[in-house]
C-alpha cells in the first residue's frame, strides 16, 4: 500500500507524466530531458529524484554524465496503462515534446554519421586501438566454434570485417550499415572474397529482414554508437530463428570521457548486468562473458534464442 501511494504521489505532476512519456521512447541524460521539457536542469533533477524514489525510473551514471531510464516493468507498466487510458499519449504537451525529442535524435545522429563519413578509411585502425585486433578475432571464433551457422547478419558491418572473418563458413553472409562510406569500403574489401557476402545500407533499429531468418547476428563495436542498445538488441533478436544466437562485442563499463567528443561515443562501455537484462527482455538467454583486458576491456556477449 505504502508503495503505491508512493507511485500516484510521484504521477501526481505533469512535468514527471511528461519525463516519463520521453523516457518511454529512448534513455535520455539529464540535460536532454531538461532540454526537451523546455525547462531548467536543477528543476528537472527535482522532479527526477521524485520519479526514482517511486521505482519509476532510474539513474546510470556514466562519466561524468547521468543517465534516465524506466524503472522495472512491473512498476512503469500499470502506470502507462493509466496514462494511456485517461489522458492517451497525445496530449498537446505530449506532441510538442515527441517534436522535441526528435531533434535531440536528429543531432545525435548527424554528429554520428559525419564522425563515420569522415573516419570511414581508418576504420579497422580505431577498432584495434586498446586491444590487439587478432586478440579479438580468435576469442570470437572461440566462442562460436561449438555450433555451426548458415545464416550470417552482421549488423553495423563497418568495412566488412565480421564478414571476411565468419562468412566462410556460412551459406549466406548479409551485413548492414548506415554509412554510404563505410559500405563502400567493404565491398571493395570484399569484391575478392570467395562467399561474396550482400552489403546492403540498413538501420539497426529496423532491420529488413523477416522474422527468423538469421542464424548468427553479430554487433561488433556497434552499441556503444547507438542512442537506444536495447531497441537494437530486440532488432536483433527478431530476425534470430530458434536456437540462433546474438553475439556483442563492445567495451567493459569505463571513464574514459573524451571517447565521447573525439570518437563520437554516446555509450562508456556496458556492464554484464545490464546486457544481460537487455538480452532477458529481448527474449534470449545469457551466456556467460569474455573479457579481454587492454586499455580498456573488451567485452564478448553472447546469446541465444530458446530452440
Amino acid at each position: 500500500m505504502d508503495h503505491a501511494l508512493t507511485i500516484f504521489q510521484a504521477l501526481a505532476d505533469p512535468t514527471r507524466l511528461r519525463i516519463l512519456a520521453i523516457l518511454r521512447e529512448m534513455e535520455l541524460s539529464v540535460g536532454e530531458v531538461a532540454q526537451v521539457l523546455g525547462q531548467s536542469q536543477p528543476r528537472i533533477s527535482r522532479h527526477v529524484k521524485i520519479l526514482v524514489d517511486a521505482g519509476l525510473a532510474e539513474r546510470r551514471k556514466e562519466g561524468s554524465w547521468v543517465f534516465l531510464t524506466l524503472g522495472p516493468e512491473d512498476d512503469v507498466a500499470p502506470a502507462f496503462a493509466a496514462m494511456d487510458r485517461w489522458a492517451g499519449r497525445d496530449s498537446p504537451d505530449i506532441r510538442a515534446d515527441r517534436i522535441r525529442l526528435q531533434a535531440v535524435r536528429d543531432v545525435r545522429a548527424v554528429a554520428a554519421e559525419d564522425w563515420f563519413e569522415t573516419h570511414a578509411a581508418e576504420w579497422d585502425a580505431i577498432r584495434s586501438l586498446h586491444v590487439a585486433e587478432h586478440d579479438v578475432e580468435a576469442a570470437i571464433l572461440r566462442v562460436l566454434a561449438d555450433r555451426p551457422f548458415r545464416r550470417l547478419v552482421d549488423i553495423g558491418t563497418g568495412t566488412g570485417r565480421m564478414l571476411e572473418l565468419l562468412g566462410a563458413g556460412a551459406e549466406s553472409a548479409i551485413g548492414f550499415d548506415r554509412s554510404p562510406s563505410m559500405l563502400r569500403l567493404a565491398r571493395t574489401k570484399l569484391a575478392t572474397y570467395p562467399n561474396c557476402a550482400e552489403l546492403r545500407q540498413g538501420d539497426l533499429y529496423s532491420l529488413p529482414l523477416p522474422e527468423k531468418s538469421a542464424d548468427l547476428a553479430v554487433m561488433h563495436q556497434v552499441l556503444h554508437y547507438a542512442q537506444h542498445p536495447a531497441a537494437a538488441i530486440v532488432e536483433a533478436a527478431r530476425i534470430l530463428d530458434n536456437g540462433g544466437r546474438l553475439l556483442v562485442v563492445d567495451f567493459a563499463s569505463h571513464g574514459r570521457e573524451e571517447l565521447r567528443t573525439r570518437d563520437a561515443h554516446l555509450r562508456l562501455g556496458f556492464g554484464d548486468a545490464q546486457m544481460a537484462a537487455w538480452f532477458r527482455s529481448a527474449g534470449l538467454v545469457p551466456s556467460e562473458p569474455v573479457a579481454l583486458d587492454g586499455e580498456l576491456t573488451v567485452k564478448l556477449w553472447l546469446a541465444s534464442r530458446s530452440a
